[in-house]
């Protein structure tokens, strides 16, 4: 199972699934310009993720996978398996976008402007990705999340390369109306940003799809609803009806 983590986070965001996939092969890494790994242009495209998660299998010689996504990270999912299916036993999509209005897509320009500006946006995305709830009970979660979106100057010019990227990007409906790989699309029920509406459009459109909602989750659904999300998961690249 690889997964994949999303703009301004790194690999140590999917702790709860690799503790709960301890019996499965898992990857985790970090996107290129995220956590640990460098990356020097001036642009990054949603190629270059996906000529890197490709590099990767090829490295470790690993001939097919599960793949997981979260929300950009679901992105570079569906455009890996657009290109790449025969790679693929199954995919999972959690918290995509997909068929953005102008109005939703404005949102997330505004919030990469004040990205720009240096502005302090790390407490209002907490607010979108937890409920109020669990971040009052898990203060340790929160703190290592301010630590994570806290970033160094170089770190900052790559989180903008890739938020940008997130904000601007266009999905290819032919492209994912031609993916035929399994594929399980998640969100959580009360996600503001990647919103059902939007995940089950995307699976409507999706060849070989089926959707599950997580009740009362909201963006990082697959931490604060860990359980709920590992068991689908699990159930869904296992083909367990059950």
């Amino acid at each position: 199972i690889v997964f994949i983590h999303g703009v301004g986070l790194d690999h140590k965001m999917w702790t709860p699934q690799i503790n709960y996939f301890k019996k499965y092969s898992t990857i985790t890494y970090d996107l290129l310009g995220h956590g640990k790994t460098p990356f020097r242009k001036e642009e990054i495209k949603m190629k270059d993720y996906v000529e890197q998660l490709l590099s990767i299998i090829e490295f470790l010689n690993v001939e097919k996978i599960n793949l997981v996504g979260f929300s950009i990270g679901s992105l570079i999912a569906l455009d890996f398996a657009s290109d790449f299916q025969k790679k693929l036993n199954s995919l999972i999509l959690i918290a995509t976008t997909y068929k953005r209005t102008e109005k939703q897509r404005q949102e997330v320009i505004d919030r990469v402007n004040l990205a720009k500006l240096n502005k302090p946006i790390s407490k209002l995305a907490l607010k979108r990705w937890f409920t109020d709830e669990y971040i009052e009970k898990n203060p340790k979660i929160y703190d290592e999340f301010m630590n994570i979106l806290t970033k160094k100057p170089e770190d900052q010019k790559n989180f903008i390369k890739a938020y940008e990227l997130f904000a601007q990007y266009k999905d290819d409906i032919k492209k994912i109306k031609k993916i035929n790989t399994r594929t399980l699309v998640m969100t959580g029920s009360i996600d503001p940003g990647s919103t059902p509406e939007m995940s089950k459009n995307l699976s409507s459109d999706l060849k070989n799809s089926q959707y599950i909602e997580i009740n009362k989750g909201k963006h990082l659904c697959s931490i604060e609803c860990s359980d709920d999300v590992n068991i689908n998961i699990e159930k869904f690249i296992t083909n367990d009806p059950n």
